[in-house]
């Protein structure tokens, strides 16, 4: 968290551990007047990055302290499916990965209790979905996540095709059901499932 006060931070810290404003300024390769400039005067308005990190690390504190401001967590890369080059059969490849990413806090996956390693972006075609899935929308797809439960968003390789659907367990294999009535469910002996559908994205038109 960043101090309200990072000025009459330094100044208590630096009485604390018995060093003075002078030999502070210094040691970051300043006249000696720097730091009491800066307490005293707020010239400068805001220490230096490398200056607060080398005072911080002397002092034993946290940057916050001296007026740094908390980091956020780098963005992870998520890998986008070009869907038309994934019409073959087989798992995922490289090749399949074709059409750039997209960069998501971590902090989100984490709520979505999902890992980046396991993730791939597809985007829908069709109206198959509706109202559940529009044309165009990206789905967030968690490879991890195969166990077909009762009726679960999965993307699925039926035919060699790439398709987004509800997949349950019937007593003649899967049962593959469309949220758009026009489109009637079908049992399937056999399928490949990619991952599970945790999230979807839709552009505002």
């Amino acid at each position: 968290m960043q101090s309200d006060d990072p000025r009459a931070a330094l100044n208590a810290l630096a009485a604390e551990r018995g060093a003075s404003l002078a030999a502070l300024s210094r040691l970051i390769g300043r006249n000696a007047a720097y730091l009491q400039q800066f307490v005293q005067r707020g010239s400068p308005r805001r220490l230096a990055e490398t200056d607060r990190r080398l005072i911080a690390a002397y002092l034993g504190v946290d940057e916050a302290l001296l007026g740094g401001t908390d980091r956020p967590p780098p963005l992870v890369r998520v890998p986008r499916i070009d869907a038309a080059a994934s019409a073959g059969p087989g798992a995922l490849v490289d090749e399949d990965r074709a059409a750039g990413g997209e960069a998501i806090d971590p902090a989100l996956l984490r709520r979505l209790g999902v890992r980046a390693e396991n993730l791939s972006i597809v985007t829908a075609r069709g109206d198959s979905m509706l109202p559940t899935i529009a044309d165009g929308d990206e789905l967030l797809v968690d490879r991890a996540d195969c166990a077909l439960g009762s009726g679960g968003l999965f993307v699925a390789r039926i035919d060699g095709a790439l398709v987004v659907k509800r997949l349950a367990k019937g007593p003649q294999g899967v049962v593959v059901s469309s949220d758009n009535p026009a489109y009637p469910p079908l049992a399937v002996a056999a399928l490949e499932v990619v991952g599970r559908v945790v999230r979807l994205t839709r552009r505002l038109k």
